[in-house]
């Protein structure tokens, strides 16, 4: 694996997730629900945070919402979840968060956009109000920068200083410098209010995957914050996650990002946990982190016209993910764990041995046998109709005795 040295920022504690510095890279995500119904706010938080989410944020635009937030942080406790819950404030946050001082220090970390809440305009007091809660509650904050909501005087100004140059640059290249100078700029101005640098996080968000790569790069190039990186919004269904993998997994290839997202559109009624997994699937496709055993299954072709392997590899994969919040407090080790499930016998031997369990399905006229492998070598041969069945006890059986002997080792060291 080649992966370039991580880009060194300062480590930001946000209620017990450390964030930069070398520490993991963090996964976090957002509700959408109304976050004055506690009961939605608090069932959509305790589904993110147990998918492996371990920041989640939630909208706090006005006072309903901000009453309800100590309300939503103390039922998910009462639940065993620890997980940080963290305030997205817009426009009124200076007003919200002194007129509930309660809801101020029930929050994790506040995320700020310096495009609408009057900073780099004649009076940045709104800005400077939410800086200081800050500094009171000795919580962190994310400066949010945004394309969307780009502060327009700072723009404004650059465009026009720009036009004075004899080579004077395209209009979003100076959209993109605006972008981080507003980022930075704003957080110069908090660290003046009292803030330290080991309280902010910063964030540059764009919804291209061409731009996002560009304004990181330049962001990273200007500072060492903590910096969280995502599209502003991926989109929908297959779009959505192939955007987000590409921009999140060139910008972590290149050593950028601290904490990711993965904003996608659900479908109605949707599984909002999919971002979670899609920013769990990144990291552990770029050998970053690691969260689930992976299964590896052929794609299929002519010598696979049965489905049966397609059908294992789907029960095994959802298997794993379901056991996962089970074997993770017994087994040390299982979410490094690899099983192939192969259809024909042109690769399944081969890929079966590069996995800790592999199980090579009979293709299209070839011998009704499915050699199992254990750790590179044939184990077994299965047969039959319960195949399925028997390979799942192989597993079972492979999990307790390889991970709990592994566990059964760091307690002992």
């Amino acid at each position: 694996m080649s992966v370039n040295p991580r880009h060194r920022t300062v480590a930001v504690n946000v209620g017990g997730v450390w964030v930069g510095g070398g520490h993991p890279i963090v996964v976090q995500s957002m509700t959408n629900t109304d976050t004055a119904d506690v009961q939605s706010t608090v069932n959509q938080v305790m589904a993110l945070a147990k998918a492996g989410s371990e920041l989640v944020r939630v909208t706090v635009n006005n006072d309903e919402s901000a009453i309800a937030v100590p309300k939503i942080v103390e039922t998910v406790r009462m639940f065993g979840i620890k997980v940080p819950i963290v305030g997205d404030f817009h426009y009124n946050g200076h007003l919200l968060l002194k007129k509930y001082p309660d809801m101020a220090r029930a929050l994790a970390k506040y995320r700020i956009n310096p495009g609408n809440v009057n900073i780099g305009k004649k009076h940045d007091d709104n800005f400077r109000t939410m800086i200081e809660a800050a500094v009171e509650y000795d919580r962190p904050v994310r400066i949010g920068v945004n394309w969307g909501s780009l502060d327009q005087s700072l723009l404004t100004r650059m465009m026009d200083e720009n036009k004075l140059k004899s080579d004077p640059e395209d209009a979003k290249t100076v959209m993109m410098r605006a972008m981080v100078v507003s980022a930075t700029e704003s957080a110069r101005s908090a660290e003046k209010f009292g803030l330290g640098k080991d309280h902010i996080i910063l964030s540059a968000k764009v919804s291209g995957v061409q731009d996002l790569i560009t304004v990181y790069r330049m962001l990273a190039a200007e500072c060492d914050y903590a910096l969280h990186v995502g599209l502003t919004e991926a989109g929908l269904g297959s779009k959505g996650i192939v955007a987000s993998t590409a921009g999140i997994g060139i910008l972590l290839q290149d050593g950028i990002g601290d904490t990711i997202r993965a904003s996608l559109t659900p479908l109605p009624n949707g599984d909002r946990s999919e971002e979670v997994i899609v920013c769990q699937q990144i990291l552990q496709a770029l050998e970053l982190r690691s969260f689930t055993p992976q299964v590896t299954a052929c794609p299929g072709c002519g010598r696979t016209t049965s489905t049966y392997f397609q059908y294992l590899a789907d029960q095994i994969q959802t298997y794993l993910r379901t056991q996962m919040p089970t074997w993770r407090s017994k087994y040390t080790g299982v979410e490094e764990m690899k099983v192939a499930v192969m259809g024909c016998v042109v690769n399944g031997p081969g890929e079966s041995k590069h996995a800790n369990l592999g199980i090579s399905l009979p293709g299209t006229f070839e011998d009704p046998v499915a050699p199992v492998y254990v750790d590179g070598k044939l184990s077994c041969t299965l047969r039959g109709d319960k195949i399925a069945e028997e390979f799942m006890d192989i597993l079972n059986n492979y999990v307790d005795r390889t991970y709990a002997a592994r566990a059964a080792e760091t307690i002992e060291a």
